[in-house]
């Protein structure tokens, strides 16, 4: 029988190789499961990015945290992207697919650091990738070791995003503006306007559709998938915007459940005329808010924001003392824990839905890209937490409609239910997360979350003896 100091040493000498897409909205979840891991099942992770990724993720972990990140080598100009080009963040959007066709050059890189862990001895228990990182799986296979890819989106958001990749069903519809996915019946009739750009674009020969099949060919070769379910949020990095005390201060002014809080995540913004209307809606509604601004479409959205120019005249003195305008980025988690705040108008990217209804906070649907329209017709036809109020960054938006939207979520008795049904997920979520024991009756209790992993973590074990 092993003693309790051996079997800790062994756990921390199992090996976790973790490899994100480079984006804010990967490398986050990605490092919240790489700690959870750390602390639950004490394992040793190795965090694998690009240079400049890795060296902001050096502020973000905790000082007491041993996860070890390793630098793959990548120049983004041997690609043809601009200088330090190693995040989707700071890239327009016709660049990102070049970026992530130039994240397959790491393949033989990612290949040697499995291949020397496992020459040194330290042959991994797993390796956990990324969605777009269909390639990792086969380099897995090769060498034995247990293979997961990682999804930090909804499951019934990346069921409809990988069925339409893989059918392309809208060019095979006779020019209908409704269709079925074929192998996933459960989202029932789509529209086109519910497409991400690319994919509405794609004819199967253009580049995305080309490395998505390729991609998504390759999870076949993987042992599994994982899902963030429940949520949970690690910060990746100090960034430049308003600070936590600044906003905790303004939102202690202001009454329960008062404040709209607007932002469309780190990657996404909305045309010129678009802005207009919202500026027009947020001031029209005499509600309390925090706006996350960014230059519209067709500017660079890290230059800075220009409010005498993208916002009607005389906004920002309007809505002095009502609205908080923060530039670029604001402490999302700790705006939507307060009190003061009643409901998030939001992209619907799943970290961000996630944090929203671990809180208990009811949304406001503007989807732009990816799963993210799938995540509102989640959140809004199955779970009823949520309001579809535009679609696409570039549908026509009137400020009357947001107006009635905003009223509807913030003051009416449909949006108290929304809040109610919010309010019960949050209940759900903290159960599932649980693993302590209750001081009450001295019974220990493990959420569902924490089961899984063991789940996950004890197939890979199995295999790994098996073979």
């Amino acid at each position: 029988m092993r003693s309790s100091s051996s079997s800790s040493s062994s756990r921390s000498e199992t090996v976790v190789v973790m490899f994100p897409f480079m984006a804010q909205g990967h490398i986050i979840p990605f490092l919240a499961l790489a700690l959870q891991i750390e602390r639950k099942n004490g394992f040793s992770i190795i965090f694998i990015n690009t240079p400049l990724n890795i060296r902001k993720l050096r502020s973000s972990l905790p000082q007491n945290s041993s996860i070890r990140l390793l630098e793959i080598p990548f120049s983004a100009t041997d690609h043809g992207l601009p200088p330090d080009s190693e995040n989707t963040d700071v890239l327009p959007y016709p660049l990102v697919i070049r970026l992530l066709e130039a994240s397959t050059s790491v393949a033989p890189s990612f290949q040697k650091i499995l291949q020397d862990l496992i020459l040194a001895g330290r042959k991994p228990l797993c390796v956990i990738a990324d969605i777009f990182f269909g390639w990792t799986a086969t380099v897995s296979k090769e060498l034995g070791i247990f293979h997961a890819v990682f999804s930090g989106s909804s499951g019934f958001g990346l069921a409809c995003y990988c069925s339409l990749w893989l059918n392309l069903p809208h060019r095979r519809n006779g020019g209908s503006d409704e269709f079925s996915l074929p192998d996933f019946e459960e989202a029932k009739e789509i529209h086109v306007s519910q497409l991400p750009l690319n994919i509405f674009e794609a004819d199967g020969e253009d580049s995305w559709s080309k490395i998505q099949r390729q991609n998504l060919s390759s999870w076949f070769d993987s042992d599994g998938i994982l899902f963030n379910t429940v949520g949970s949020r690690a910060s990746v990095g100090k960034q430049k915007g308003v600070t936590s005390e600044i906003c905790w201060e303004w939102l202690n002014a202001k009454p329960l459940n008062s404040v709209l809080y607007v932002s469309f995540g780190s990657m996404n913004t909305i045309s010129p005329t678009q802005m207009i209307e919202l500026a027009t809606a947020l001031d029209k509604s005499k509600k309390n808010f925090i706006w996350v601004v960014r230059p519209p479409m067709g500017f660079d959205i890290n230059s800075e924001f220009k409010a005498e120019e993208w916002l009607p005249e005389g906004f920002e003195e309007r809505i002095q003392g009502r609205g908080l305008l923060v530039r670029n980025w604001a402490p999302q988690v700790e705006i939507l824990s307060h009190k003061a705040t009643s409901a998030f108008l939001s992209h619907c990217g799943w970290n961000s839905a996630l944090e929203a209804l671990s809180n208990g906070v009811p949304m406001l649907a503007w989807p732009m890209a990816a799963e993210q329209f799938f995540n509102a017709v989640l959140l809004e036809r199955e779970v009823g937490v949520c309001v579809e109020v535009a679609r696409g960054k570039n549908c026509e938006v009137r400020h009357q409609d947001l107006v009635a939207k905003i009223e509807l979520v913030m003051s009416t008795e449909k949006g108290s239910e929304m809040r109610r049904k919010a309010c019960e997920l949050r209940e759900m979520i903290e159960n599932a997360v649980k693993d302590h024991d209750d001081d009450r009756d001295g019974c220990f209790y493990k959420g569902s979350s924490p089961k899984a992993l063991d789940d996950f973590f004890s197939a890979a074990m199995n295999m790994t003896k098996s073979n």
